[in-house]
């Protein structure tokens, strides 16, 4: 099996409305790339990236000429012709790299007639279980702000019984923290039994996170994820804080692993399939997790259908897999994939059965969301579009005020 082309289309699916984060938001839409490779057979091996545009488009062109006739089952080889360690310094493919990677599964999976679970040593769970992923949010089309403590755990009840989540976590870093920490107790008083975990994307500074930290020690939490920035803030966190800590930024490839192992900063690495180059690089760091007891979870990017799949796939076969994984998912409207959105049961999503990732795309709804990427274009991630000229600090210093409605 040999591959002789990669296509890639950017999509823009809808959002049931604009999330909220602390160096930004989601502008009501995920721009992705799905990539799809072909290879001399006839197979079609499927891949995703967040972000997109001609640029994406173009760089995955640009990987043709390396890739033409390799044999997607030579994944090492692969590695080294797209992201070679030194030459990343100058043009770094960890992404595109994984997305090849995702696809290159696919098709050995579909040529062995194999789940992508069982090249990875074979599933031990059947369902992956995963945590809500709470946003504060803006109101759009019939669907609610989510802004205060009442409607946090308004909309929280609801995906509860949608889904059956029991672990929420609480994306922040909006709102001043004592603020959020209202919220955050708001929670846990209105869930109790349920696990809880709050994620201000490192904007805190040291005092408030100590403060925070301090304030939630008698609830029922998962972990705090990276309330400061850095491997040495989350170190001086951790010590003085009975609370997990566990980061998905500062430590994302083996170097900042092996500087975890020898000076831990991070109870928890959250391994994120995209930003680790790849299914495989995970499975790895997974191992190394497990010899130092280092925990692990599985990381959100937000995806689709696809990058969903390779999560399921990943969290399969991991046997110190004792948190929910996050995901995006739910805040979707629609999906790429045939049949549309993956059904959360109880809490979990079944892990696909069908060979390689188990996914294929529904060409109408690519074609649909292909045109709505071209209408609507990107977005600044780093941007709130409710808060003209504003952009974030770390520490941040300029939180939104939680008494303005949050409306666009």
């Amino acid at each position: 099996m040999k591959i002789v082309d990669i296509r890639a289309t950017t999509v823009a699916v809808p959002l049931e409305a604009p999330l909220r984060h602390s160096n930004g938001a989601h502008w009501g839409r995920f721009v992705r790339t799905i990539v799809e490779v072909e290879a001399d057979n006839g197979l079609v091996g499927l891949g995703e990236m967040g972000g997109g545009g001609e640029s994406a488009e173009a760089a995955f062109r640009g990987l043709l000429p390396y890739l033409r006739d390799h044999d997607p089952f030579q994944l090492e080889t692969l590695r080294f012709k797209i992201a070679n360690p030194t030459a990343s310094l100058y043009n770094n493919r960890t992404q595109l790299l994984a997305a090849i990677e995702f696809a290159c599964l696919d098709l050995i999976g579909q040529q062995l007639g194999v789940a992508v679970c069982d090249l990875l040593g074979g599933r031990i769970r059947d369902e992956v279980p995963f945590a809500s992923y709470l946003f504060f949010r803006y109101a759009a089309d019939g669907f609610a702000e989510v802004r205060t403590p009442e409607q946090l755990v308004e909309h929280t009840r609801a995906l509860k019984a949608a889904h059956g989540f029991t672990v929420h976590k609480l994306k922040g870093g909006v709102f001043p923290p004592d603020y959020e920490l209202e919220c955050y107790r708001a929670l846990a008083a209105a869930f109790p039994g349920d696990r809880l975990r709050y994620d201000p994307n490192a904007v805190l500074s040291m005092a408030e996170a100590l403060r925070f930290g301090q304030a939630i020690e008698s609830l029922d939490n998962d972990y705090l994820e990276d309330p400061v920035l850095g491997l040495e803030g989350l170190r001086l966190v951790r010590e003085r804080v009975r609370v997990p800590i566990a980061t998905n930024t500062v430590v994302v490839n083996f170097e900042q692993l092996a500087a975890n192992v020898l000076r831990r900063g991070a109870d928890v690495v959250l391994l994120d399939t995209t930003f680790w180059g790849g299914v495989r690089a995970c499975v790895k760091a997974a191992g190394v997790c497990e010899t130092f007891q280092v925990d692990v979870a599985v990381h959100s990017s937000g995806e689709l259908g696809i990058q969903l799949a390779t999560m399921l796939h990943l969290g399969a076969v991991l046997p110190n897999l004792t948190y929910a994984a996050d995901a995006h998912y739910h805040q979707l409207r629609d999906d790429v994939i045939e049949g549309g959105k993956l059904a959360y049961s109880g809490g979990a999503i079944p892990v696909p059965s069908g060979p390689g990732l188990g996914v294929r795309l529904d060409r109408d709804r690519v074609a649909r969301y292909a045109e709505l990427y071209k209408r609507e274009g990107g977005y600044p991630y780093d941007r709130d579009p409710g808060r003209p000229g504003w952009f974030a600090r770390v520490p941040n210093q300029h939180f939104a005020d939680p008494a303005v409605p949050a409306e666009l």
